[in-house]
C-alpha cells in the first residue's frame, strides 16, 4: 500500500511550492515512482515541477458528459474513464502526475471524485507513495476526496489569519472523522524568525508546530524565471528547512 501525504492551507501560503519540494524530497530518497495528484482547480504544480500538462481530469469530465451513454464498444462509463484515466496521466522520471484541473461546464466533480476514489486501491498497488496537492480551503476535506491519508501536511503564512484556518482545517478533519493517521502544521514564508505571538496563537489553538520555512530569495527568482522550483540548489534556504523539518517526521 502506497504512503498517502496530502498538503492543504489558505490561499497565498507557498504551499504549491513545497509540494514540490517534498516531491524532490521524496525522489532523493529513493522513494520513486510517486504518484502526484494536483487537485488544486487552480492547477499549477506542473509548472513547479517542471512538466507540460496535455489533459486533466476536468477535460476527462467534459469528454464523458458529451458521450453520455455513447461509450465506444458498448464499454460502460467506468471502464471507459479507467481507459482515459491512463491516458490523462503525465509520466515523468521519478513522478507520475495527474491533475485535477477545473470542468468548463456545470455540474460538479462528484461521479469523478468517486471514481478516483474506487481506484485508488489500484494507485496503491504501484506507486509506494502519493502526494496530493489540495485546492485551497476547506472543501476537499467537506468532499471527503482527503481521506485515508497518513500524513496530512498543513501549511500556513506567518499570520493570525492563516493559524486559524490551519485550526479550522484540522478541526474539520477530525469532526469528519477522517482516516488521517499524523498531521502538521508548518509555517511558510516567515522572514527572519517566527514571531512569538504566532507561537503563542498555535500554543492557544492546541496546535503542535512542526516547524517552519524561511523565505529564499531562489524561489522568488526561479518564480518569476517560470523555472521548476524542483530544481532549487541543494543550499536554497527553504530546502534546507523544510527538508529537515521532513526528516523530523521519519517519512523516507
Amino acid at each position: 500500500m502506497s504512503f498517502n501525504i496530502a498538503l492543504s492551507g489558505k490561499g497565498g501560503t507557498g504551499k504549491t511550492s513545497l509540494a514540490g519540494l517534498l516531491i524532490r524530497y521524496l525522489i532523493r530518497h529513493g522513494k520513486s515512482p510517486i504518484m502526484v495528484i494536483d487537485a488544486d482547480a487552480n492547477a499549477n504544480l506542473n509548472e513547479v515541477l517542471g512538466v507540460k500538462v496535455e489533459n486533466t481530469i476536468g477535460e476527462l469530465r467534459e469528454g464523458l458528459l458529451g458521450r453520455e451513454g455513447q461509450q465506444p464498444g458498448g464499454m460502460s462509463k467506468d471502464a471507459y474513464f479507467e481507459m482515459m484515466l491512463h491516458q490523462v496521466v503525465a509520466e515523468h522520471e521519478g513522478f507520475d502526475l495527474l491533475v485535477m484541473g477545473r470542468p468548463e461546464g456545470p455540474g460538479c466533480y462528484c461521479f469523478v471524485n468517486n471514481l478516483i476514489r474506487k481506484y485508488s486501491d489500484e494507485l496503491s498497488e504501484k506507486y509506494p507513495y502519493i502526494v496530493t496537492d489540495n485546492e485551497a480551503g476547506l472543501e476537499h476535506l467537506s468532499r471527503r476526496t482527503t481521506q485515508n491519508t497518513d500524513l496530512l501536511l498543513v501549511i500556513s503564512d506567518p499570520s493570525q489569519r492563516g493559524i486559524r484556518t490551519a485550526k479550522r482545517v484540522l478541526d474539520l478533519a477530525d469532526e469528519l472523522k477522517l482516516n488521517i493517521k499524523r498531521t502538521a502544521l508548518i509555517v511558510n514564508r516567515v522572514a527572519g524568525e517566527l514571531d512569538p505571538a504566532l507561537s503563542d496563537l498555535i500554543e492557544e489553538q492546541g496546535m503542535k508546530l512542526a516547524g517552519w520555512v524561511p523565505t529564499d530569495q531562489n524561489i522568488t527568482e526561479y518564480d518569476l524565471r517560470g523555472e521548476a522550483m524542483i530544481n532549487l540548489p541543494d543550499d536554497s534556504r527553504a530546502v534546507i528547512a523544510f527538508e529537515k523539518i521532513l526528516d523530523g517526521m521519519e517519512i523516507a
